[in-house]
């Protein structure tokens, strides 16, 4: 089972393109996201919908996403041929790791015509004549979106896709070539790594790393929407922090010394589709230049990695992680373990409980 996805700009050619490619690749099926887009409405209050400016941007639709290749899969096996634009990258961590966790893999491809001929493309597409001023609210959105796609294009697209300029084909010919490149293997499966979901609570470590001006490590996991810090599910048998330090080894080349110290335990509640766990922070210390200079990610799991300040973290982190972080700072500060509920402190100093009186105080510069 396989999942080829065909990604672009509106009007690059995606859907007719993904109808002529099922009749050529064995046992494959057409699966278009635009259909649970469609759906939304019919689910959901008109208030929520109007949260959003798009759908993509509402997580019920991209669970539904990966849920619902899933089910085709089961249900029918072989290839799953889906042609929707993803333009964020957050979308597609989220979307590509959902599937790669069921064991599905994607071969992600880019429909990449000019400029000019997407333009003309976009000008000359046919729109149902029983929508309301159809025509020119989805010429709109298409053009809207081109500079959208050149930035994604520029930024990390380009790189994460196999791209096929289909200005000069027809959806025949571009489906021909995809056919070919994805059974040659000229499109690899896309470089993501398999987490399984879990079936049950889990217990992760976490470990802080901090640079010389006391900014904390973060990592940006392929699989994954937000950014994390170093860390991983705890194994059987394995001791938290131990497996703290295996991560941060695995994920980073920096190999600690010294057990890292206890800051934040974290008892996160089951949310379905997860099941919660506990969730542990520990303090890995102050990293020297040296250190810092040898960082090396793992391809298939972690993207990138940077030094940032509380403040930073804020724009970058989840903001249940966000809350652990910032309990995790201050029990640095105070040299004790802080215990938390849902990133909510219980049973910590008198006059500290689930109030405003409990939100963390700025950490001060010292050694860990």
């Amino acid at each position: 089972m396989t999942v080829v996805w065909i990604n672009g700009a509106f009007g690059a050619g995606k859907t007719t393109t993904a109808r002529e490619l099922i009749d050529l690749i064995p046992n494959s099926t057409l699966f278009d996201p635009e259909v649970i887009g469609g759906g939304l409405p019919l689910l959901l209050p008109a208030k929520r919908l109007a949260e959003v400016g798009d759908y993509q941007d509402l997580p019920i639709w991209r669970r539904l996403v990966i849920d619902t290749a899933a089910a085709m899969l089961a249900e029918l096996g072989g290839t799953l041929v889906v042609p929707m634009t993803l333009l964020r990258q957050e979308y597609r961590d989220e979307i590509f790791g959902g599937l790669a966790a069921r064991r599905i893999p994607v071969h992600h491809v880019l429909l990449a015509p000019a400029e000019t001929i997407l333009r003309e493309r976009i000008a000359t597409r046919e729109v149902p004549p029983d929508l309301s001023d159809g025509d020119m609210r989805i010429r709109q959105w298409s053009y809207d979106h081109i500079e959208p796609y050149q930035t994604a294009l520029a930024s990390w697209l380009a790189a994460d896709a196999h791209l096929i300029d289909n200005g000069a084909l027809t959806p025949y010919q571009t489906a021909a070539r995809i056919a070919e490149a994805v059974t040659s293997g000229a499109v690899p499966v896309c470089d993501i790594v398999q987490t399984p979901e879990p079936t049950a609570e889990t217990l992760a470590a976490g470990v802080l790393l901090f640079d010389e001006q006391d900014r904390v490590l973060l990592v940006d996991p392929t699989y994954k929407p937000g950014w994390e810090f170093p860390g991983g599910v705890v194994e059987p048998g394995e001791a938290p922090a131990r497996a703290g330090i295996r991560e941060v080894a695995e994920e980073t080349g920096i190999h600690l010394a010294d057990e890292p110290r206890l800051l934040v335990v974290d008892w996160e509640p089951p949310a379905p589709p997860g099941y919660g766990g506990l969730r542990l922070l520990f303090d890995g210390g102050r990293l020297d230049s040296a250190d810092t200079g040898r960082v090396l990610l793992p391809g298939p799991e972690l993207r990138a990695w940077r030094f940032v300040t509380e403040e930073e973290a804020a724009d970058l982190l989840p903001p249940v992680r966000y809350a652990r972080l910032r309990w995790a700072l201050r029990a640095r500060e105070r040299g004790a373990a802080v215990y938390l509920e849902a990133g909510t402190p219980v049973g910590d100093r008198p006059g500290e409980g689930r109030g405003e009186s409990a939100k963390p105080r700025p950490p001060r510069t010292g050694t860990p």
